[in-house]
């Protein structure tokens, strides 16, 4: 009897800690569920595809009415109080005695769309930046006080909230069927005149013009991925709408080619579906969950493919991966060139970057790789945040790891 009382004790001993890990596991399972899962919501008013803008021959209708219609009272007028620094006058101060400091502003003007009847407007992060104090103007000349929910340096977007009612919110379209040669409106607020409408087609598609490059610190990402149009974009159109003949969005209008600062033939959109996963974290987390795949990768060119002897130019080139990044725990190589991403094919870096940008840590994607020997393979990439692990990156978190270290680090 006293045996068995000792191996019940013993067998018990044994399981509490099971119990407990268990138990722990669970606990930070459900703890990681409420954090990444967040109340599911309504971000967008999602496009049904009913709009008809073909004829019977399938060729795009030219009457751009409806779309005008559908798109005009969901574009927003933005203008951004911004501090300016007052440079001092050595000479004056020489005669007079120190100048008193003398805080001055200056003003800046762009676009918004209204997302959703909650109040949620996205606009580019360059025309709110720095702004401490930010008012939006409905296409009914309604004024309010916006306040701002987050941004996104890395791809030049930024979400506004305001309080209002009754409003319009845009249609969201799908920028991956956007085709070359389609029919798109540009609507925004050029040199401050507001609701205004222009025209063209889709002249390129994932072009990248280092414009986020220029204006990003050093701790940055940036993401380019470009719709290219030749609809007329100017100075304050920065934020608003690219539309299709639907009147669907299908890209925020960002920036120009130009030397002259106006309009010069050509303009570029980020795409609405990299829009979408950005203004959804900043929503949800206050930041943006970027996810990286842990590879130096550049565009296949003939340069590249007569050293490296390969067969094309098509898919992109992995110059370098990094020790225990994304790309090296799921087996690729330095010299390698990814040729699909799920299902997608690849004709520049870009493209691979805005497939990436579209994801979070921890999300799943599948490569079609040709290997040195020119054989394809497929490759499960898992990707992880810029420190290396798949934890979620929240507002609260990255503050807090300010306030503690004094300052952000970057290799």
């Amino acid at each position: 009897m006293k045996k068995i009382e000792i191996f019940g004790i013993g067998l018990l001993g044994g399981l509490l800690p099971v119990i407990l890990f268990f138990a722990y596991s669970f606990y930070a399972q459900s703890s990681y569920a409420d954090i990444s899962k967040p109340e599911s919501r309504d971000y967008f008013v999602e496009a049904n595809q009913t709009a008809d803008v073909y004829d019977q021959s399938g060729i795009q209708l030219l009457d751009l009415t409806s779309a005008s219609e559908r798109s005009i009272n969901s574009v927003v007028h933005i203008t951004a109080k911004i501090p300016r620094q007052v440079q001092r006058d050595p000479f004056f101060e020489f005669f007079n005695g120190p100048q008193q400091p003398n805080q001055q502003f200056a003003f800046g003007a762009g676009s918004g769309v209204v997302l959703n009847t909650e109040g949620y407007i996205v606009t580019n992060n360059h025309v709110i930046d720095k702004a401490v104090l930010i008012e939006v103007t409905l296409n009914n000349n309604m004024k309010y006080s916006a306040k701002l929910v987050g941004t996104d340096p890395n791809t030049d977007l930024a979400v506004l909230k305001i309080e209002a009612k009754n409003l319009e919110p845009i249609v969201v379209g799908n920028s991956d069927d956007v085709k070359i040669g389609e029919w798109v409106l540009a609507v925004g607020n050029p040199f401050d005149l507001t609701s205004t409408v222009t025209a063209g087609i889709v002249s390129a598609k994932s072009r990248n013009i280092n414009v986020i490059n220029s204006r990003a610190r050093r701790d940055n990402f940036p993401i380019e991925s470009f719709i290219q149009t030749d609809a007329a974009v100017n100075p304050g159109n920065s934020g608003g709408a690219l539309v299709n003949a639907r009147g669907e969005l299908i890209g925020i209008n960002t920036a120009i080619a130009s030397n002259t600062g106006s309009y010069a033939g050509y303009s570029f959109a980020i795409p609405v579906n990299l829009m979408r996963k950005v203004v959804k974290d900043i929503i949800d987390f206050g930041a943006v969950q970027s996810g990286f795949i842990g590879a130096k990768i550049t565009n296949v060119t003939q340069e590249i493919m007569d050293t490296e002897n390969l067969p094309d130019t098509r898919g992109v080139y992995v110059s370098e991966v990094l020790p225990g990044g994304a790309a090296e725990k799921a087996g690729i190589k330095a010299g390698e060139v990814i040729m699909r991403i799920d299902g997608r094919d690849l004709t520049t870096s870009y493209e691979l970057l805005e497939e990436v940008g579209k994801g979070s840590p921890g999300q799943k994607m599948l490569l079609d790789v040709r290997g040195k020997n020119g054989k394809l393979r497929e490759v499960t990439v898992v990707l992880l945040n810029s420190d290396g692990d798949m934890a979620l990156i929240t507002k609260q978190n990255s503050e807090e790891k300010m306030k503690k270290l004094g300052a952000t680090f970057t290799e």
